[in-house]
């Protein structure tokens, strides 16, 4: 759509006239939903009374002081120019205070991307690293948080949480708590995937930091850890905030990580229904009802934000993470999201499970499972800051694309360090010999990287369960880093983990 405003501003003799239009088909969209024009100011005094004439009016382009130059003069120092002017410039530093408040992440609400979630390739993107609100998808990192406690020990399925009156004035959806009363923890995760309860959410939040704001600062350390660059978060629920702030390559990296960490409890987002006190609420991500493969994971929408959408889908031995920010509804945001993935698909690459592959030709090196893990060790291994690349070294590097999470390095063999404190961690399960498998694996697919160093079954002692995290041990922090980016490169997730 193109369109042209003229206003003209007449002060006794000296009319003024300016033109606000398009260039290049560039548009702003302020908080009031109003759309704004680049503008285009060209001022002219008038010489003598009578209307402005304008060309566009009558049909032809505008020429400046083209067929008329003889009744155009340069601004006049009159005291009627000099108030034409004072209230021109009134007008334009208002537009101009308008569009300078307008929000980028408003600029366009709709984004979206696909990824592999085998190689972590960017299968389709569209302003995949825009700012947009997240909503309630905000929620997935509360409970990433929540169930990084449990692994910890310090909460458990039973245990439970105090629902302050802080909690129970949240908007909508919510369980309705009363302040007081509590809500085990196996429940607020069902009522936060299905429900989306904002008091649940809340609830959560106090109980592990003793506020939202300092639970909105422990989320917000925890994306920089996992690898999500841009994200910003302000409350442990998604209700509006115009700080709180994500992408889709950061929402994408957000559900590949939770899934990689938290295996067993990511299950979670798959349930369809969940029942409380009598009540029975549904799941709102339709497509685990009608979009065959999808098992997770979940939807969000504010007014400001639109309705979003992060999906993951498993079909045929493909893997798709996907995302959509923005929907006009839910409806039409359903329908965007099944059609990057039907046209993604296609391009995915497919891999048999993990119990179907072929077993490794060669003998595994010997684990070791009596070493105990520390609880607190993944808050320990914060990545450090990336060094900046010669231009040579850029011109000779080609740089896949692929997921935040998965950043991509020079190449560089790594050097043994039998008594290094750090380990690469490359999968969690619920049985060892899963965990001796897959590292059994890796030891064939990339012996070159990888051999040297070895091999562990770290066990994580739970509730009702153990899990096994397959690991490599024996790295500096630098050949950790080195080592783990060589083999993402080979679409081998992994994840650098400090031993102490």
């Amino acid at each position: 759509m193109r369109c042209t405003i003229f206003v003209n501003i007449k002060y006794c003799a000296a009319p003024f006239s300016f033109r606000v239009g398009p260039i290049n088909g560039l548009v702003t969209r302020n908080p009031l939903g109003l759309w704004l024009w680049t503008l285009v100011v060209e001022a002219f005094i008038w010489r003598g009374s009578g209307p402005v004439i304008n060309e566009r009016i009558r049909g032809s382009r505008p020429t400046g002081l083209g067929v008329n130059v003889s009744k155009w003069m340069p601004l006049r120092r009159s005291s009627a120019a000099r108030m034409t002017n004072a209230v021109a410039a009134s007008l334009l530093a208002v537009v101009a205070l308008i569009a300078a408040s307008a929000s980028p992440v408003l600029a366009a609400r709709y984004s979206a991307m696909v990824v592999d979630g085998h190689t972590g390739k960017i299968l389709y993107s569209k302003h995949g690293d825009a700012l947009r609100f997240p909503a309630s998808l905000t929620k997935i990192m509360t409970l990433y948080v929540l169930f990084d406690q449990m692994d910890e020990g310090k909460l458990h399925p039973h245990s439970l949480l105090k629902v302050s009156k802080n909690a129970s004035k949240q908007a909508p959806s919510k369980l309705g708590l009363k302040p007081g009363k509590t809500i085990r923890v196996s429940d607020a995760i069902k009522s936060l995937v299905t429900k989306s309860a904002n008091d649940v959410a809340v609830t959560v939040a106090e109980n592990i930091s003793g506020s939202e704001a300092k639970f909105a600062k422990l989320m917000t350390a925890k994306a920089r850890e996992i690898g999500m660059r841009k994200t910003v978060f302000k409350n442990a629920s998604g209700l509006p905030n115009k700080n709180q702030v994500s992408t889709a390559r950061d929402m994408i990296t957000l559900a590949n990580r939770l899934m990689f960490d938290h295996p067993e409890k990511y299950k979670n987002f798959s349930r369809k229904y969940f029942k409380y006190k009598g009540k029975k609420y549904r799941n709102h991500n339709r497509l685990l009802f009608d979009y065959k493969g999808t098992d997770g994971i979940k939807t969000g929408y504010t007014r400001a934000s639109g309705f979003n959408l992060l999906a993951n889908v498993r079909r045929g031995n493909k893997h798709l993470i996907a995302v959509v920010f923005g929907g006009r509804t839910s409806g039409k945001r359903n329908a965007a999201m099944r059609s990057i993935l039907n046209k993604a698909m296609p391009k995915a690459i497919a891999r048999l499970p993990r119990k179907h592959r072929p077993k490794p030709k060669k003998k595994p090196v010997r684990v070791a499972a009596s070493l105990q893990f520390p609880a607190n060790a993944a808050a320990n291994a914060l990545p450090e800051p990336v060094k900046q690349k010669s231009e040579k070294q850029r011109e000779h590097q080609d740089e896949p694309e692929t997921v935040a999470s998965l950043p991509s390095t020079s190449q560089i063999k790594p050097q043994t360090a039998p008594e290094g404190r750090f380990h690469i961690q490359v999968g969690a399960y619920s049985r060892q010999t899963d965990a001796m498998e897959r590292l059994a694996t890796i030891q064939v697919e990339a012996g070159d990287v990888i051999g040297g160093y070895a091999p562990l079954s770290v066990p994580l002692r739970e509730t009702k369960r153990n899990l096994y995290r397959a690991r490599f041990a024996g790295f500096s922090r630098t050949s950790a880093d080195s080592t783990c980016n060589q083999l993402k490169r080979r679409a081998i997730t992994c994840v650098v983990m400090s031993a102490e």
